[in-house]
């Protein structure tokens, strides 16, 4: 960029924010650490600044997992309700967080608890992320049986976004698990068939058939890393990108 051109323009025009629970836990491994909060929402202003209309949405492993509750011997439904309960207790902490730094949010939750979020609708998200809002998206499908993963692929190409931005502990996605593997390298591209065969581990196979039939980019990048969502708005290559 040359000196006097102006500001960048983003390469995304709206795009959805996944994180996990684990994410919002950060070092302690359990419950929400305030400080990754506020670097989170300090981040996601850097990029409402620009002009990018951003949702998000959250998990809730940090509280409560439905998978291993349910192989504990819990109910599978049961254990996912409790687990998308949990995700609602994140978006709260999160709009918290990002309303303390100046952002206007809404929460929408799939399971209606009229006290504390918004039932989601979809014109309704759409319209607050036009006025500037950033959504934050509760209680990921609503639905047992299916991940937050496939909530955020779901509500993306529901409100239309150019992008699923997916936030990991790793810059980007590997050809196997880079903490126990000397040998894994790093795809800065590959594609979704790619990713399903191979099995790495991006998402879900729910999540990336839906991004695959609605040919929506998957962007796998570190959230630990400051400064690294701005960058991808930016267009800079941060990351890897799963693409057709």
């Amino acid at each position: 960029m040359s000196a006097g051109a102006g500001p960048a323009r983003p390469a995304y025009r709206r795009i959805v924010l996944k994180l996990s629970g684990e994410a919002l836990a950060g070092s302690q491994g359990y419950g929400i650490d305030p400080e990754v909060l506020r670097r989170i929402a300090v981040e996601t202003a850097e990029v409402t600044a620009l002009g990018v209309q951003v949702a998000i949405v959250i998990g809730g492993g940090n509280i409560f997992r439905g998978v291993a509750a349910s192989a504990g011997g819990m109910d599978r439904a049961t254990a996912d309700y409790m687990g998308m309960l949990a995700t609602v207790i994140n978006a709260l902490a999160l709009q918290d967080a990002l309303e303390k730094v100046g952002l206007q949010t809404r929460v929408l939750s799939a399971i209606e608890m009229r006290a504390v979020a918004e039932p989601y609708i979809r014109r309704r998200a759409i319209r607050h992320l036009e006025k500037g809002r950033v959504v934050i998206f509760a209680a990921g499908t609503g639905n047992p049986f299916f991940t937050t993963d496939t909530a955020g692929a779901l509500r993306a190409i529901e409100i239309g976004a150019d992008a699923i931005m997916k936030a990991t502990k790793v810059d980007g996605i590997y050809s196997a698990d880079p903490t126990t593997d000397a040998t894994a390298e790093r795809l800065a591209r590959t594609t979704y068939r790619d990713v399903l065969t191979r099995r790495l581990q991006v998402m879900d196979s729910t999540a990336i058939s839906l991004c695959m039939e609605n040919r929506l980019p998957i962007i796998v990048f570190d959230l630990t890393q400051s400064g690294n969502i701005k960058r991808i708005v930016l267009g800079e290559p941060v990351g890897s990108i799963v693409s057709s």
